[in-house]
């Protein structure tokens, strides 16, 4: 599911026309990702102030390399020549690719913590339909990212997919190894990460073309991942 939603965004951004879209929209997704589905999940278990905390550290990590280390936004300096870009979001596939990956790892193994623990087939095979369901804005926001980060439509695509294998591998732990609290903390990290691209996304959108063409869309992405896994959770329930 993930991968055919990554593809999905890989070829959808490879045309001009969508380009301007599709980058405010899959910022959107991404911060609609952390905030109503990532965040909500991780509070009941670390409380408010800890599970803000480590959101805010996944967010300043990134802020901090991008200031000190390497440019992870290159493109939303206010001194970057944008026409000299060849990808529109150059810098931003190793920190996405870094937050795919530990996200989709948790989601594997958490597959295998709620079937383990399921008290019902109904229950599990709902939890299984909303874990697959959501990787739809993930996916999406994932290839059309990527495919703005990259120079190639194949390196994209090859990438997308390798990255979201990590749900098996994620899963395949989750076989052999009792599921611990521990995996809230890194997945908190990863919300934060998914929240500096996700504005960073739109912030490059709103520098080059204005503010209708970059926060329309990714109000829209960002309401229509809420929409999804607000409605995912509450069938579940």
């Amino acid at each position: 599911m993930a991968i055919a939603a990554a593809a999905a965004g890989v070829v959808l951004i490879g045309h001009a026309k969508h380009t301007r879209m599709l980058i405010p929209l899959s910022g959107g997704l991404l911060i609609g990702v952390a905030l109503f589905g990532l965040i909500p999940d991780l509070v009941p278990d670390l409380g408010w102030a800890r599970g803000l905390g480590l959101v805010a550290a996944g967010y300043l990590l990134l802020q901090g390399l991008d200031r000190f280390v390497f440019p992870v936004c290159p493109s939303c300096a206010h001194d970057h020549s944008h026409e000299s870009c060849a990808e529109p979001l150059h810098g931003f596939a190793g920190p996405l690719l870094f937050a795919i990956a530990v996200h989709a790892s948790i989601d594997g193994w958490g597959l295998v913590a709620v079937q383990r623990g399921a008290e019902s087939a109904a229950t599990e095979t709902g939890l299984a339909a909303a874990l697959l369901l959501h990787k739809i804005p993930e996916g999406l926001a994932l290839g059309a990212i990527l495919r703005a980060s990259v120079d190639r439509e194949r390196t994209a695509l090859a990438l997308c997919a390798a990255v979201e294998m990590a749900t098996l591998a994620g899963g395949a732990a989750g076989l052999w190894l009792t599921p611990s609290g521990w995996l809230h903390y890194p997945l908190a990290i990863a919300a934060g990460t998914f929240l500096f691209l996700g504005v960073h996304a739109v912030d490059s959108v709103w520098k080059r073309r204005g503010t209708r063409p970059a926060f329309i869309p990714a109000i829209a992405g960002a309401a229509g991942a809420a929409l999804l896994q607000q409605g995912l959770r509450l069938v579940v329930r």
